[in-house]
C-alpha cells in the first residue's frame, strides 16, 4: 500500500539531504551523467551551500565505455569551483553482455588502447581492495574516511523496478530509515537514495523548473522515438542497455568507431538488431514447448560457469512455481535473461518480484484471492508449459 505525504517530493529530498548532512560527517554525492543524479547532485549542492559543507565531494566512477556526451557532462560538473571532484579512472572490469565468449572489459587497463585518454585531476590507482564497481562505493568511503561517518547520496528511485521498490521501502537502512543501503554498520558508511520515491516527470520537471544543465544524449535519444525506459546514459554494453548499440553510431560516430575497436561483440549486436537480443512471441515451430525451448538455448548459448548458476535458479525456478498457470510468461523471462546475457539475472529478479507474482505465491500458500486479483494470469490462465 502507497501513503502520500502531505508535503510534495522537492521539498522531501531537500529535507531527507538535510537530514544526511545532520547526521554524517561527510556527504558525497554519486553521479553516472544521467537524469537522476543530476537531480540528486543539484539538491545536495543547494543544501551544501545552505550548511557551509562547500566544496560538495562528487564522485563518478568512469567506466571507459561511456557516451561523450556523459563525459561533457561530467566534466562541466567537475570544474564547478563548488565542487570537490573525485573522478574515479582506475582499473575496474564490467561485464559486457554483448558478447558470450568476452565477459568483461577490463577499464582502463594498463597496456590496452583506452576509449579515450584520462582527466587530468582524475584518481588513476585503485587501492581500494575491489575492481568490482558496485562494491567501489563502500571501499572508497571505508578507506578515504576512516574514523568518520560518511555516506554517499545516489538517484536510486523505486519506480524504476519492483525489486528497487522492495529494497527501498521494506527493511529499515538506519534510524528508520528504509531508503538506503547499509555499506558498513560498524564504520558508520551508508548510501542514501533521497528521491526514491520521484517518478521520471518529476525528475524532468525539476530540472525543467530550475532551468538545470543535463546530458543531451537524453535530447537525441527523445528525438529518435525511444521509450522512457530505454532512455539509458550509463556504459554502453550493460545487459540493459544493449539496444544502445542499434543507435550509438547515429548519435556519436567516433564513440562507436572506439567501442568497436576496445569491445567485442560490439558490432554484431549493432547488425543483428533488437529483436535477436528477445524473446519470440510465438514458440519456434521445432520446439515443442517454452520450457524445451529454454534448455537448448541454455546448453548452446552459455558458457561455464554461468550456465551452471543459471541452471540451477531455472530448476529452483521450476519447483517453486510448479502448479502454477502461463508459464509461459516465465519461461520468457527466463529466455529473454539468456539472450542478452543477463548472467547475474536482473531480469529474473524482476520477474519474481513483480505484484502478479507475488499475489500468485500468496495463492500458493494461502489458498485465497482477492476480488481485484481475479484476471492474475498465472492463477487463472490456461495451463501450459
Amino acid at each position: 500500500m502507497i501513503y502520500y505525504l502531505k508535503e510534495d517530493v522537492y521539498a522531501a529530498a531537500v529535507n531527507r539531504i538535510r537530514w544526511l548532512y545532520d547526521e554524517f560527517d561527510e556527504v558525497i554525492a554519486t553521479i553516472s551523467g544521467g537524469k537522476d543524479s543530476t537531480v540528486i547532485f543539484n539538491l545536495c549542492l543547494q543544501v551544501a551551500r545552505e550548511r557551509g559543507r562547500l566544496p560538495l565531494k562528487t564522485m563518478f566512477i568512469d567506466q571507459e565505455a561511456e557516451w561523450q556526451h556523459t563525459i561533457d557532462y561530467v566534466r562541466a560538473i567537475m570544474g564547478m569551483p563548488e565542487v570537490e571532484p573525485l573522478w574515479f579512472q582506475m582499473p575496474i572490469k564490467i561485464f559486457n553482455a554483448a558478447s558470450h565468449l568476452a565477459d568483461w572489459l577490463y577499464c582502463w587497463k594498463e597496456g590496452e588502447k583506452w576509449m579515450r585518454e584520462k582527466e587530468p585531476g582524475s584518481i588513476k590507482a585503485n587501492t581500494y581492495g575491489t575492481d568490482r564497481f558496485n562494491e567501489l562505493f563502500g571501499a572508497v568511503l571505508r578507506k578515504d574516511y576512516p574514523g568518520k561517518t560518511a555516506c554517499g547520496v545516489g538517484g536510486v528511485r523505486a519506480e524504476e523496478n519492483p525489486k528497487r521498490r522492495l529494497g527501498l521501502t521494506c527493511t529499515e537502512t538506519y534510524k528508520g530509515r528504509t531508503w538506503g543501503k547499509i555499506l558498513s554498520r560498524a564504520e558508520g558508511k551508508y548510501t542514501f537514495y533521497p528521491i526514491f520515491d520521484w517518478s521520471y516527470t518529476d525528475v524532468w520537471h525539476y530540472i525543467s523548473r530550475f532551468n538545470l544543465p543535463y546530458n543531451k544524449i537524453y535530447d537525441f535519444q527523445y528525438a529518435y522515438g525511444l521509450s522512457i525506459n530505454k532512455m539509458r546514459v550509463s556504459n554502453l554494453h550493460h545487459e540493459t542497455a544493449l539496444h544502445s548499440l542499434e543507435y550509438a553510431q547515429e548519435f556519436e560516430r567516433d564513440t562507436w568507431n572506439r567501442l568497436v575497436e576496445r569491445l567485442e561483440g560490439v558490432n554484431s549486436i549493432k547488425h543483428l538488431q533488437d529483436e535477436s537480443m528477445m524473446c519470440p512471441a510465438e514458440l519456434p515451430y521445432m520446439f515443442s514447448s517454452w520450457r524445451e525451448y529454454r534448455d537448448y538455448l541454455l546448453e548452446k548459448m552459455v558458457q561455464e560457469p554461468h550456465r551452471s548458476a543459471m541452471k540451477k535458479r531455472f530448476l529452483r525456478m521450476d519447483v517453486r512455481y510448479e502448479g502454477m498457470k502461463t508459464k509461459r510468461l516465465m519461461y520468457k523471462a527466463q529466455i529473454t535473461s539468456i539472450l542478452v546475457n543477463d548472467y547475474y539475472m536482473t531480469k529474473i529478479d524482476n520477474f519474481e518480484r513483480r505484484p502478479d507474482m507475488m499475489v500468485w505465491r500468496k495463492f500458493k500458500k494461502t489458498g485465497e484471492v482477492q476480488a481485484r486479483d481475479r484476471n492474475n494470469p498465472y492463477i487463472f490462465g490456461e495451463t501450459e508449459e
